[in-house]
């Protein structure tokens, strides 16, 4: 167990962790639910090393499985300015039919004004520029926006993945819907429609809510102090519908079980004081870190997080503090793959 005061939590230094950087995973294994799954029963402090598939044998009858329907844009564009200078732009948020916050780089050769062009049919201008290399851009297209964004977008992996993907729908989950995330709600990408099925006959209610997830979620944490971060902001939607059946489950003292820290933020982000869940659509900022009282979620299934990152951070508020960073050692040791196309864990 670590020594660490209730105050060294709240500092960004204590979520570090040494990661060789073999154990980061390049590529999604075949097929998507023979990963590996760490379980940790937290009652007992027991860990076990299973394969995901075996997630069922961990799930009841009347538990609910909520699961994030996001679906990942084509998000990372590549243009050109008249000077010929090669520009970067990943979409961050869409503020309205034909602008957007992205992220722009290099940031230091774009002012306001400045014009990059991706195709025949889509261009666009910056028209605000913001900090950590963020801007608001204003798109040029001709027809649907979708369809350019289609034609020459790709998907948005995240930095420390250095392999090319071979298939676009290996970064989305089997039940991705509603376009919208920058990046994969990545638990997900662990379920098969088999799998799924299978959850569904053993009597486990599945429930889908959104998140579209924005790169946001890979900045960094630059103040030591954590409580000095901001966080920034992605849309959610919990309908009245969902809300009715995670309300009910609660009443009946079944469990509820988040698929990534995506819906563990939504679901959590739409309970009052009391853990009743109100249907909505809006903005979410919400930034679980220890000492966090969950109102609704039982347990989690997760995949292994960046070392200073918001997400270890939530982990370490369900799990416990000096658990997680067992928990992750212990992974470590054994070798686990980590990061988007990495393997899994179950918290209960």
């Amino acid at each position: 167990m670590t020594n660490i005061n209730n105050k060294d939590l709240f500092l960004k230094s204590s979520y570090y962790y040494d990661l060789p950087e073999e154990l980061i995973a390049q590529t999604p294994i075949e097929p998507r639910d023979s990963s590996r799954l760490l379980v940790y029963h937290r009652t007992s402090g027991k860990i076990e090393h299973k394969i995901f598939h075996d997630i069922i044998d961990y799930l009841k009858s009347g538990d609910v499985l909520v699961i994030n329907n996001t679906r990942v844009l084509p998000a990372r564009l590549i243009g050109y300015k008249d000077t010929g200078a090669k520009i970067e732009i990943l979409l961050q948020k869409r503020i309205n039919l034909t602008n957007w916050e992205v992220i722009a780089k290099p940031f230091k050769r774009l002012n306001v004004g400045t014009k990059v062009i991706f195709s025949q049919n889509l261009s666009c201008v910056i028209t605000d520029k913001k900090d950590y290399g963020s801007c608001n851009v204003q798109f040029i297209f001709e027809g649907v926006f979708e369809e350019r964004l289609e034609e020459v977008g790709q998907m948005p992996l995240p930095p420390y993945i250095h392999e090319k993907l071979k298939d676009k729908e290996r970064y989305q989950t089997v039940y991705s819907k509603v376009e919208g995330s920058s990046a994969a709600p990545t638990a997900g990408l662990h379920f098969t429609p088999e799998l799924l099925q299978k959850i569904r006959a053993k009597g486990v209610e599945v429930v889908e809510v959104l998140l579209h997830v924005g790169l946001g979620t890979f900045r960094p944490v630059k103040e030591d102090n954590i409580l000095n971060h901001e966080m920034h902001s992605e849309y959610i939607e919990m309908t009245e519908a969902n809300a009715e059946k995670l309300n009910r489950a609660k009443q009946e003292y079944r469990r509820i079980i988040a698929v990534g820290t995506t819906s563990v933020r939504v679901l959590e982000s739409c309970a009052n004081e009391h853990g009743i869940i109100i249907p909505q659509k809006r903005e979410t900022d919400i930034f679980i870190y220890p000492s966090y009282k969950f109102k609704v979620v039982d347990a989690l299934i997760t995949n292994f997080h960046l070392p200073e990152s918001t997400l270890i951070m939530l982990i370490s508020a369900f799990a416990g503090y000096d658990e997680t960073m067992n928990i992750y050692k212990e992974a470590v040791k054994d070798k686990y793959r980590f990061f988007s196309f990495g393997d899994a864990m179950f918290i209960e």
